[in-house]
């Protein structure tokens, strides 16, 4: 691999029950300090992002627990743990049980639990700016029905106990160009703006940073694997922008890129920014807002229109340049990730390699395009029992060998200026069993299901996901993440509006948008499958009938491992889907390789 890589993925022990040792209590003197009853403590921060920097990393430090969703509750003398069923596993290894006590999110969550639990008189406190307004209300709910009350918290009581807290990150932005953009910041801005005076709105709030920074067309560094430069927006139903950002984040070439019709202001005056929108009306997400926001501005006599942040459908479906810049960087980052699965069909049969090892090899090879900007998220590396863990972290403690006999699941991905890549394949470490070999193959089924379905326009995502789920399903099994998520360009990795997942939406999935298509199976204790390809929602020209029609294409290019699949187990249809996948993974990756890998890529892509 090189001793100049630099690799961007660390492997140390962060989180674990050590944090709850140390700073559980610190936490409780504090709210005894306050004669609080109790102090809620969502995952999310100010800025509801999936990856938090260090200094708002609250859950993990008063509790150990490095999950992207849980929540706790904090008593004087006791502890409770939400997370859902993605980290039941996890967080009984990074949870000290002697301090905590281990509740679902799935089925009510906090709200239940203070339904169940409150007091007459009892306070709880909270900090406005990590709750959205829908949550709060839930939670409001919950404790007066019981006679106790919410208390809102400035400063949080966290930040206060946290004595060595990280800086707040002051990264450079960098201009994401229009060549790559697909337009113009003021093009995208006369556009929303429109749209604002569409809904009988003023202006509209813009607290999401993704948003902010496919907006501007500017991209940041203030978050690891997501290039977002954290800062809040106020656009206005002419176009023009106030952009509320640390001022230490600008260069002269960005402050020359936003011109004169984006008012540059320091992110310390958001609050009397939003006190002076006093009698206009002011669009605000609840989903992606803080309840705080929403407080301000009604306090402010603001009307507060609670309705979708207006980036974030046109941000979902991808203009034609931003659709062939993904495609270009998918092939680049399929020829690294060929290499990766080359090597894990040589070197790594040895058994020899552990989860860290092979997640290192797979980054070294995005190194070596030239062009990797960071991983798009912290790689999946899971190795046996590792691999059912489905959102697993691999560290020090956890590592496992690749041995013989075993399934190693890798879900990872890349972050390239023209594009963002997420894809999982399972790959077996010497003789697979047959049900090894079985439920890959139920799972491909689903996979395949959904890459071919052809659906009438206006249906949302929710409404598709049983078809990956229906093989595995006829055989009484399923898996408990949802079967896709959108996906940005030089953005977040995860991304909506749409989804597909049990869970109702409403969004319908358009032309350009982007999202993954990765069902799986799960055994505990023993391993974990998951084909995961992404894949954009386009027009096809092989359908007639009656009604316009949409389907997906692929985006994603690397062989799926033919020693899994059962080929009885496949219809006709499936087994020319995974010829044709195969045929194309060869046309578009084997002139980028030389020597044995692409000998072997030959072989992994000859028909079944």
């Amino acid at each position: 691999m090189g001793q100049q890589t630099q690799f961007f993925q660390t492997y140390e022990v962060k989180g674990g029950p050590h944090l709850g040792h140390e700073n559980l209590p610190k936490l409780q003197a504090e709210l005894k300090r306050q004669n609080l009853t109790a102090f809620l403590v969502p995952h999310e921060d100010e800025y509801q992002n999936e990856y938090l920097p260090d200094c708002n990393e609250r859950l993990m430090w008063v509790s150990g627990f490095t999950g992207s969703a849980g929540a706790a509750i904090i008593l004087q003398d006791s502890a409770v743990m939400f997370v859902d069923g993605r980290y039941t596993l996890q967080v009984k290894q990074q949870v000290d049980e002697a301090l905590f006590s281990f509740e679902k999110i799935e089925g009510g969550g906090m709200a239940k639990w203070l339904r169940e639990n409150a007091k007459q008189g009892q306070v709880y406190g909270y900090d406005a700016r990590l709750h959205s307004p829908a949550a709060l209300k839930r939670l409001t709910d919950a404790v007066t029905v019981n006679g106790a009350s919410l208390k809102s918290l400035t400063p949080n009581p966290i930040d206060i106990a946290w004595e060595d807290r990280p800086p707040a990150p002051l990264t450079p932005i960098r201009v994401q160009p229009t060549k790559l953009a697909g337009k113009s910041h003021s093009e995208k801005r006369a556009e929303i703006g429109k749209a604002i005076a569409k809904q009988g709105a003023d202006a509209a709030l813009i607290t999401s940073p993704a948003s902010i920074a496919w907006l501007l067309n500017i991209r940041g560094g203030d978050v690891k694997c997501t290039p977002l430069p954290l800062s809040t927006a106020i656009i206005d139903k002419t176009g023009q922008v106030n952009f509320y950002v640390a001022p230490e984040k600008l260069t002269d070439e960005v402050r020359a890129h936003l011109g004169n019709e984006v008012s540059i202001e320091n992110e310390t005056a958001i609050e009397d920014e939003l006190k002076a929108l006093k009698g206009q009306t002011v669009i605000a997400d609840p989903n992606v807002t803080s309840a705080w926001y929403f407080e301000t501005l009604k306090a402010s006599g603001a009307k507060v229109k609670s309705a979708q942040d207006p980036v974030a459908l046109p941000k979902a479906c991808k203009s034609k340049t931003e659709l062939e810049g993904s495609k270009a960087a998918h092939i680049r980052d399929g020829a690294a990730l060929v290499k990766f699965l080359h090597w894990l069909d040589t070197d790594a049969q040895s058994g020899t390699y552990d989860e860290i090892d092979a997640a290192r090899k797979l980054e070294s090879f995005r190194h070596e395009t030239g062009v990797l900007i960071d991983l798009s998220f912290e790689s999946i590396s899971g190795a046996m029992s590792n691999g059912a863990i489905c959102h697993y972290r691999v560290n020090e403690a956890t590592n496992l060998k690749l041995e013989k006999g075993s399934l190693f699941l890798i879900d990872s991905g890349g972050q390239y200026q023209d594009g963002t890549t997420d894809v999982t394949r399972t790959v077996p470490i010497g003789a697979a069993t047959d049900e090894m070999k079985e439920r890959f193959t139920l799972v491909l089924k689903g996979h395949i299901c959904l890459a071919t379905v052809r659906f009438p326009e206006g249906i949302p995502g929710s409404n598709l996901d049983a078809l990956a789920r229906y093989p595995l399903w006829q055989a009484g099994l399923d898996y408990d993440h949802g079967t896709g998520h959108g996906v940005g360009v030089f953005l977040g990795v995860h991304e909506g509006p749409q989804r597909i997942s049990k869970v109702p939406n409403t969004i319908a999935l358009r032309p350009g948008m982007i999202v993954s298509n990765e069902p799986g199976y799960y055994k505990e204790g023993e391993y974990g499958i998951r084909i995961e390809n992404l894949q954009f929602v386009t027009v096809p020209s092989d359908v007639g009938g009656e009604r316009d029609m949409l389907g997906f294409e692929n985006l994603t290019w690397a062989p799926i491992h033919r020693d899994l699949i059962v080929k009885d187990m496949l219809t006709q249809a499936e087994l020319e889907y995974v010829n044709d996948y195969h045929a194309e993974v060869w046309d578009k990756i084997g002139s980028l390789l030389e020597g044995d890998v692409k000998a072997w890529l030959k072989a992994a892509c000859a028909p079944l």
